[in-house]
This record gives structure tokens, C-alpha cells and sequence, in this order.
């Protein structure tokens, strides 16, 4: 008792502290590991990277395989489908799926990752740029096609991602890549955004498709807001967002996962080893 009541009040508190601390952690390492194997489809908040989402289910549910399929940028939001367990054999299967994507494009400006995270290169002047002649460039983009990745991709070039050399200031050049564009619906027309749902192959830059759009019209063009609303069979509508997860238990996430298999993927055959 006198050793107690020689120690500072500010010690107290700092030991209660440190004691505090210990127990939540204790508390996270008794969390047993999550086995349950399945697919989550979140909703990917804006400036969150695919890994970011991928990390924080593996650290709040103790998961030890888990992985995306098919990455979004930072800036980009929607559909992330999240593969747990044994479906990450299946992981590029899905990634290799068509997708959907609903993009809002902004006219007479370029940048340098042809998005609005880099540095304005150019702008020009889109007055002369008529409904008529936009919905005719847009719909000249529809079919099969070559495309030039981005710098900002994760491509590999020489053995580095061209993002890497991105961030060194190195541009290189790059091959084109056959993609598949089914069909662009513009869906709003305010002059300098253009608002368009894309339906697409895998590998599909649709900031890159916004640059060569701007380039054709003769006034340049970026990507202004990108969301992922289709992953092959999967779509955002039967995502969840970060805040609900956040509040889920081990149990919750399971439930979620048991229940999401026997709704959407009983039925498929390539789900039955599973």
C-alpha cells in the first residue's frame, strides 16, 4: 500500500493507462481465426486503396487469406469484391470478369494521370463541342480496341509497374492492350461533365478512355469521378460500406458470407467445391 501511495497521480494514470492498452490487445489477440471461406462484396469508399479494404478485413476479423479481385483506385469508389479463405483460388477468375462502370468526365482539361489526382498539362477549349458531336465521338469508342495503359497503372514494364516509375518522373513506352468496350449510355450532359455508365472487358482505363475521348474532340478530357457498379456476376447493389462492417462481429461476418453464397452462388457450378 505504501508503494502505491508514493506514486505520482500522473503515473497512476499513465499506468492505468499502459494497462488499458494491454487488455484491448490482449483482447484482439483472442480472437480466433476467421475459417469461413466465401466472397464480400464492399462498397470502397473514396481514398481508401484496395489494399487498405483488404487490410482492415483481415485485421478486424482475424483473417488469414483473404484478397480482391480487381483493384480500384484510391479516387475511386464502388464495387470491391473481397474473396475469403479457399475462394482466393478463385481470385483471377473473377478479376478476369466484365465490368460496369458509371463515369463522369471532365471536358477541355488534361492532366498528367488523366484523372484529377494529377497536374493539369493542358486545357483547351470545348465551346465548339456540340451534343450531337460528342454522343457521335463517344459511340465511335464501342467495339473491340487496343489501348495504351496509363502511367499511374500497375502494369508491368521491364519487371517495375509503371506506376513506380510514375512516381520517379519516368515515362516509358508502353504496348497496347486488346480490351472490349459493349457499350457507353450517356446518361447527362452538362458542359464540361459528361456523365456515362461503360460496359467493358477487364483491363479496361476508363481514364484512359476519357483522355482518348477528350483527344478525338480536339479539346482533351479527364477523368473526373469513377464508380465500379459490376464485377462479372456480382454487383454494388448487394455490397456493404465500411461503416456497417465496421460494427460487425466475427458471427456477423459469417452469417453475412453463409447466407450470400446460398442466395447468389448455390446455383453455379463453379462454386461447388466449395
Amino acid at each position: 500500500m505504501m508503494a502505491e501511495n508514493n506514486i505520482p497521480e500522473e503515473k497512476k494514470n499513465e499506468t492505468a493507462g499502459n494497462e488499458n492498452s494491454a487488455v484491448k490487445k490482449e483482447k484482439r489477440k483472442k480472437l480466433p481465426p476467421f475459417t469461413r471461406s466465401g466472397v464480400l462484396l464492399l462498397d470502397k469508399p473514396k481514398d481508401w486503396t484496395s489494399h487498405d479494404a483488404v487490410a482492415f478485413i483481415r485485421s478486424k476479423f482475424n483473417v488469414s487469406k483473404v484478397g480482391h479481385c480487381g483493384t480500384l483506385d484510391p479516387a475511386a469508389t464502388g464495387l470491391l469484391v473481397v474473396v475469403l479463405g479457399k475462394f482466393t483460388k478463385l481470385s483471377q477468375k473473377f478479376s478476369g470478369e466484365d465490368k460496369v462502370y458509371k463515369a463522369t468526365m471532365l471536358l477541355g482539361t488534361e492532366t498528367d494521370s488523366q484523372d484529377m489526382d494529377g497536374n493539369v498539362v493542358r486545357t483547351g477549349d470545348y465551346s465548339s463541342v456540340t451534343e450531337e458531336k460528342l454522343r457521335e465521338v463517344i459511340a465511335s469508342f464501342i467495339g473491340d480496341q487496343e489501348q495504351i495503359p496509363p502511367m499511374v497503372s500497375a502494369v508491368k514494364k521491364d519487371g517495375a509497374r509503371l506506376y513506380e516509375l510514375a512516381r520517379k518522373g519516368v515515362e516509358v513506352v508502353r504496348d497496347p492492350k486488346p480490351i472490349s468496350i459493349y457499350n457507353i449510355d450517356v446518361e447527362k450532359i452538362e458542359f464540361p461533365y459528361v456523365s456515362f455508365t461503360v460496359y467493358c472487358s477487364k483491363g479496361t482505363y476508363i481514364r484512359t478512355l476519357c483522355s482518348d475521348m477528350g483527344a478525338k474532340l480536339g479539346c482533351g478530357a479527364a477523368l473526373f469521378s469513377l464508380e465500379r457498379l459490376r464485377s462479372g456476376e456480382f454487383e454494388l447493389k448487394n455490397a456493404v460500406d465500411i461503416e456497417t462492417v465496421r460494427n460487425w462481429t466475427q458471427e456477423d461476418l459469417e452469417n453475412h458470407v453463409s447466407s450470400f453464397i446460398h442466395a447468389k452462388l448455390a446455383k453455379m457450378n463453379k462454386f461447388s467445391s466449395f
